[in-house]
């Protein structure tokens, strides 16, 4: 949504609180292990018939997780990883990280640093293509990518040629920059990347979080108040004539 077209307008923009973060937390962890135990392959493999040679996986006990963005997501993934024995890394140029059991480096030292690196900020102009080349050039040859924020995010060419050049070791997506915030399906494909369609928030406890919020904002709209999601309530002109 244009918010500033929209309070140019006079239109009020609400939005629900984030009661998807436990959610997209817990499959931030899932594709961590998935990633690093090879369990797609193996378990499609396994299905099929099919005897491979096992691969060793990496464990999350003891390796180093740096987390991007201090946001309500971002400090949940950081101590369900501080709660797995990862060393948590973290990011964030405008947040001062207040959990004594992070390390607050600069994100190029976490980027070297981390087998594992998870991208949650905010998508802005700022954030567009935010893990690029050098960025993807700067992490270990055995570290994961872990994308379950935006697509705008991440660099999808510069991923797809730091895999095929072994620069990291593969990469865990939820979102990408394919219709409705999909992973792209040239990545998608790839036997180092798993892949799920955008599924993140998709959990009962989620979706009925957010539906009831916005019930209790149609419920304050119609009782002539402010919704507590309003962004934009002071340019909100329509909907001050229309409670006057």
């Amino acid at each position: 949504i244009d918010h500033e077209a929209a309070s140019r307008a006079g239109v009020l923009v609400c939005q629900a609180s984030r009661a998807w973060v436990a959610t997209v937390a817990e499959l931030v962890i899932g594709h961590m292990i998935a990633i690093a135990r090879d369990i797609a392959r193996s378990d499609a493999a396994y299905k099929s018939g099919v005897r491979q040679t096992p691969r060793v996986g990496t464990q999350l006990f003891g390796a180093t997780a740096g987390v991007i963005g201090l946001g309500p997501l971002g400090r949940r993934v950081a101590d369900l990883c501080h709660a797995l024995g990862m060393t948590v890394l973290v990011t964030d140029p405008y947040v001062q990280a207040d959990n004594p059991e992070w390390r607050q480096v600069a994100l190029e030292d976490l980027l070297r640093q981390s087998d594992f690196v998870v991208p949650l900020a905010v998508a802005t102009d700022e954030t567009e293509n935010l893990i690029d080349a050098r960025a993807l050039s700067l992490m270990k040859e055995t570290a994961y990518l872990i994308n379950l924020s935006r697509g705008n995010l991440v660099d999808e060419r510069a991923l797809a040629d730091a895999l095929d050049a072994r620069q990291i070791a593969g990469a865990a997506l939820d979102v990408g920059r394919a219709a409705d915030q999909m992973p792209s399906p040239e990545l998608a494909r790839r036997q180092d990347v798993i892949a799920t369609p955008h599924v993140g928030g998709l959990t009962p406890q989620a979706i009925e979080g957010q539906a009831l919020e916005i019930v209790t904002q149609l419920s304050e709209l119609f009782q002539g108040k402010i919704p507590r999601g309003a962004v934009n309530a002071a340019s909100a002109t329509r909907l001050q004539r229309s409670i006057a």
